[in-house]
């Protein structure tokens, strides 16, 4: 019985000792933005890479990845450090075919010609036009979230189709961001964009704003609607927006506990339409991305 033991022992840590070699080549692309696998540690490796490769809902023959414009059809492209990375981690070999995008509304089909050590060479084939977009623009201005809620609401915020992100800094907002701190966040939440766009199928990347101050932002002129997002209106969103036609909006959403009231009466003097989600009080992180199914689902999407 001991000496059973003692084997079992040991091939468990002969088995936790090989493992970290073999689930090491996805670490680092697992926690990536926008690329985490749930409970990938449950995972044998194989199934790990299946497991990310469904995450990414990626045709594994043909994985998307933005790259910076313009491309240009029949060009050899060396691709980025972080893009040829993810080429590395995905194990794809000479001759797969990549989807392109650049923002521009196209997809560009390349095929992967070399492979190197930190650097991966592509022959860019064709060209497509593929339109993935609403056919109105719905823009999200969210007020600063707590923590990492930001990069959750605009992940999927671009997932459902939003056409620009505004950050707001209102009078509730517990992150306060410097000049400097903006400035990082705004790289960052590019990245967010992009991942997203990659995930999604989108060729075209939502519009980051800079954060702005709200008293600032309300006084600018808007050609879109703009929407107040407040449990004291009398209307709610998914009533009005079955008895409008389909068309350019700004849903505004406040940080945690709501605009102040002093920043709902300038909204609503402004020129602002107050309307409820419905009878529950939702979270900030909530809040704007069930306003954004319900216009997708009362306006379609052709």
């Amino acid at each position: 019985m001991l000496g059973g033991s003692r084997n079992r022992t040991c091939h468990a840590r002969k088995t936790a000792a090989t493992r970290p070699k073999e689930f090491g080549i996805l670490s680092d692309e697992a926690l990536q933005i926008g690329r985490r696998p749930h409970h990938a540690t449950l995972f044998a490796p194989s199934k790990l890479v299946q497991n990310l490769r469904s995450y990414l809902q990626l045709d594994t023959s043909m994985p998307r990845f933005y790259l910076p414009p313009p491309l240009v059809v029949g060009d050899l492209l060396t691709l980025p450090e972080q893009v040829a990375h993810h080429v590395q981690v995905l194990r794809l070999p000479l001759g797969t075919t990549l989807t392109l995008f650049d923002g521009s509304g196209d997809d560009y089909f390349a095929t992967i010609t070399a492979i190197e050590k930190k650097r991966v060479t592509v022959d860019i084939k064709t060209v497509q036009s593929r339109s993935v977009e609403l056919p109105y623009s719905i823009t999200l201005a969210q007020a600063l979230p707590e923590a990492a809620k930001m990069d959750w609401i605009i992940e999927k915020a671009v997932e459902l189709g939003a056409a620009g992100i505004t950050p707001l800094a209102a009078q509730r907002c517990v992150v306060r961001l410097s000049a400097e701190r903006a400035e990082k966040r705004a790289a960052h939440w590019l990245a967010v964009i992009i991942a997203a766009s990659e995930q999604s199928g989108r060729n075209r990347l939502a519009r980051l704003a800079p954060v702005i101050d709200f008293g600032r932002w309300i006084d600018q002129q808007d050609l879109h609607r703009r929407i107040l997002l407040t449990p004291r209106a009398d209307q709610s969103l998914a009533d009005w927006s079955r008895h409008q036609p389909a068309q350019a909006v700004t849903i505004m959403i406040g940080p945690e506990g709501g605009f102040s009231p002093d920043e709902e009466r300038s909204a609503i003097q402004h020129g602002a339409l107050p309307l409820s989600i419905g009878p529950r009080i939702l979270r900030t992180e909530t809040a704007g991305l069930a306003a954004l199914a319900t216009l997708v689902a009362a306006w379609g999407e052709n």
